[in-house]
C-alpha cells in the first residue's frame, strides 16, 4: 500500500501528499466548480474564470505569471471540467516553493482585469470555433445535453461566444468569490517534499483566507429518457455516438462498469468492438466505449466514425456486441485475462506521474478518499461473471440507450 499523508488547515482547505522517488514535484489546487455550479445565465462562466485566472493578481501582471515557472524549466496549466477546475504546476523539487506561491496567488488573489478580459475572450471564441470544426468531440457535448436535457450536466464547458463577450471583472469576481475559497478547495502533492513542509508552505500563503459557506448544492437530475437524433453536419464521414447514463463515482457497480467497459470498446486491440467493426470487417478507423463518472450519475458510451453508408451495419454490429454481453456470461478463463489487462494498464498508467498526481488530486477533491491502486486493482479482482452481466443488463438495455448521428 502506498504511503500518503492529509490534513486540513483552520480555514477548511484540504492538503493531501504522496511521496515519490522522482525529483519533480507535481501540485495544484483542485476547485469544487465547474459547469454545473454556473447559474444558468453563466453559460461558460467556469471555464472563462480558469483562462482569466491567468491575467492577473493583486501582485502579479499576467507576463510574470507565465514566466513565473516557466523560466526554471517548470510548467503551469489548467483545466476544466462539469464538476472542478484545476490548476497545477511541474516544477523541480527545489523549485516547490515557488510554485505553492504562484499557484495560491492566481487561485485567491487574481483580479480579473477588463482590459485582459477583452482580449481573452476572443481567445475562448477561437478555441470554441475549433471545437465546433471537430464533429469526433462536439458529438459528446451534444449527447451529454441528451442524457441530461435540461440539467447543468448537459451544458456545455466552453460557453457560447455571444454570452462570453458579455462577461466583466464583476462577473468574475462573483464567481470567484463564491467559489475559490479555501473550505471548497483541495491542494494535492505528488513528489519526494516533506508533508510538513507542504503544510507550512500552503498554510503560509493561505492562512489569512477565512471559510466562506459555499451554497453549492447539486441540481437534482431530471428523469432520464432514451432518445435518438440526427444531425446534418456535412461531415465527410459519418460520427455515431450510443449510450446511456452510467454509475455516480461511488455507485458499487462502477467497477464492473469499469471492466465491462474496457473488455467492450477499451484502449486495447483485443476489445470486442475493435475486433468486430475494425479488425474483421474493416468497417471503421476508431471505435470505442468510455465511461466517465460524475459526484451523483454518470455517463457511458460507444464512439464510431465510419461511411455514412456503414452506419447501420455498424450499429447492428454494436447492438450485438451488447446483447452478447447482457445474455452470455463470460468465461472464468475470459474474465481473468480481462482482470489482469485492467489492472496492467492501471499500473502502467501509474507511471505517468502528472496523470497519477491529477488523479490522486480529483478522487480527493470529491470523495475525501485516497485512491489507492492495490484497492482498485483488488476490487477488478473480486467482479464475478455475474456482476458483469447483471451491469450489462442494466446499462445496455436496448430500451435505454440513446442515440447520436451526426452525417
Amino acid at each position: 500500500m502506498r504511503q500518503f499523508h492529509q490534513h486540513t488547515l483552520p480555514n477548511g482547505l484540504r492538503l493531501i501528499h504522496e511521496p515519490s522517488t522522482t525529483n519533480v514535484v507535481y501540485c495544484g489546487y483542485i476547485v469544487a466548480a465547474g459547469t454545473r455550479n454556473e447559474d444558468e445565465p453563466d453559460s461558460g462562466m467556469a471555464h472563462f474564470c480558469e483562462h482569466m485566472t491567468f491575467k492577473g493578481t493583486e501582485r502579479r501582471r499576467s507576463w510574470h505569471i507565465r514566466n513565473g515557472l516557466e523560466r526554471v524549466g517548470g510548467d503551469l496549466n489548467a483545466f476544466t471540467n462539469k464538476g472542478i477546475t484545476v490548476f497545477y504546476a511541474t516544477v523541480q523539487r527545489e523549485d516547490f516553493a515557488r510554485a505553492v506561491d504562484l499557484l495560491s496567488d492566481i487561485v485567491f488573489h487574481s483580479v480579473y482585469p477588463q482590459r485582459e478580459i477583452d482580449k481573452e475572450v476572443e481567445v475562448i471564441i477561437d478555441e470554441i470555433d475549433s471545437y465546433n470544426d471537430s464533429p469526433a468531440e462536439l458529438i459528446y457535448d451534444e449527447f451529454e445535453e441528451m442524457l441530461f436535457q435540461g440539467h447543468s450536466l448537459g451544458r456545455n464547458i466552453l460557453g457560447s461566444a455571444q454570452r462570453l463577450r458579455d462577461y466583466t471583472t464583476a462577473d468574475a469576481l462573483r464567481f470567484t468569490r463564491r467559489y475559490y475559497v479555501p473550505n471548497n478547495t483541495t491542494f494535492f502533492v505528488l513528489g519526494q517534499v516533506d508533508f510538513n513542509r507542504v503544510v507550512r508552505m500552503v498554510e503560509k500563503h493561505t492562512a489569512h483566507l477565512q471559510a466562506i459557506p459555499v451554497n453549492s448544492v447539486m441540481q437534482q437530475l431530471p428523469p432520464y429518457k432514451a432518445s435518438e437524433r440526427n444531425s446534418c453536419r456535412d461531415t465527410h464521414q459519418a460520427h455515431v455516438l450510443i449510450g446511456n447514463r452510467g454509475y455516480s463515482i461511488i455507485h458499487p457497480d462502477r467497477t464492473a462498469l469499469f471492466l465491462l467497459n474496457n473488455i467492450l470498446g477499451g484502449p486495447g486491440m483485443n476489445s470486442l468492438l475493435n475486433v468486430s467493426l475494425r479488425e474483421k470487417r474493416g468497417l471503421v478507423y476508431n471505435v470505442e466505449s468510455n465511461t466517465f463518472s460524475y459526484q451523483d450519475s454518470g455517463v457511458w458510451s460507444v464512439y464510431f466514425g465510419c461511411e455514412e453508408s456503414k452506419v447501420e451495419r455498424c450499429r447492428s454490429l454494436v447492438h450485438r456486441e451488447l446483447e452478447t454481453l447482457c445474455s452470455t456470461p463470460l468465461s472464468d478463463r475470459t474474465l481473468q485475462m480481462a482482470k489482469r489487462q485492467l489492472m496492467g494498464q492501471i499500473l502502467i498508467a501509474g507511471d505517468n506521474f502528472e496523470s497519477y498526481a491529477l488523479a490522486m488530486g480529483k478522487v480527493f477533491a470529491l470523495t475525501a478518499t485516497h485512491r489507492d491502486v492495490d484497492k482498485i486493482c483488488q476490487r477488478i479482482y473480486d467482479v464475478s461473471a455475474a456482476d458483469l452481466m447483471r451491469v450489462a443488463q442494466d446499462v445496455f438495455d436496448p430500451s435505454r440507450l440513446t442515440t447520436l448521428i451526426y452525417q
